[in-house]
């Protein structure tokens, strides 16, 4: 090799090198994290609304409520189907022939709707003891129940329950508000 060469191969080295230095990545700067921002709550209720425990009283009442909610918006559904009350005569269980017609357009919904179900809750009038009455309740859903079975209803979609006298249509204590009392109704469950 002469001297020109061995220059020549020295220059193209250093230049390579310089190159390479040249081009590489720079590090990017370290970032600076800030630090997470920390409210600081006050120690009382700013809003004046204190958490406390709720009675047992309190509880119930808020359950009752719950309930109440629950068994209306039934209730309308029930009134929106058009499924209907049926009434009973003075301590009776045996359906009249108003209430079997009535019964006769409930099974006519059902057989419609086979995805609804329904419960029968039986009542009574306030005369009488709580026994007897829900006793005769009883036996004023399930004769409402039997009878829709008879029409075709399958019993798996017929619920009863009886309330006895627990839940008056009308609170009044004469003829007028026992006859209303008296009855079957029927709430969609489903």
């Amino acid at each position: 090799m002469n001297k020109k060469s061995i220059l020549q191969l020295v220059l193209l080295v250093t230049l390579a090198t310089l190159l390479a230095v040249g081009c590489a990545k720079k590090p990017a700067p370290p970032v600076e994290e800030e630090a997470p921002m920390v409210t600081k709550m006050p120690e009382q209720e700013v809003s004046g609304i204190q958490e406390r425990e709720l009675t047992e009283a309190e509880i119930r009442e808020r359950e009752a409520q719950a309930r109440a909610a629950a068994e209306a918006a039934a209730r309308e559904e029930a009134a929106r189907t058009g499924i209907q009350r049926i009434f009973f005569d003075f301590d009776q269980y045996v359906l009249t022939s108003q209430a079997r017609d009535i019964l006769a357009g409930n099974a006519a919904y059902l057989k419609a709707n086979p995805e609804v179900s329904v419960r029968i809750e039986g009542h009574c009038d306030e005369r009488g003891s709580d026994e007897y009455n829900l006793a005769l309740g009883e036996r004023r859903a399930q004769s409402a129940q039997k009878y829709l079975i008879s029409l075709g209803i399958d019993s798996s979609r017929l619920d009863v329950i009886s309330y006895g006298e627990e839940k008056p249509l009308d609170p009044g204590n004469n003829e007028e508000a026992w006859a209303k009392n008296r009855r079957a109704e029927f709430v969609v469950t489903r």
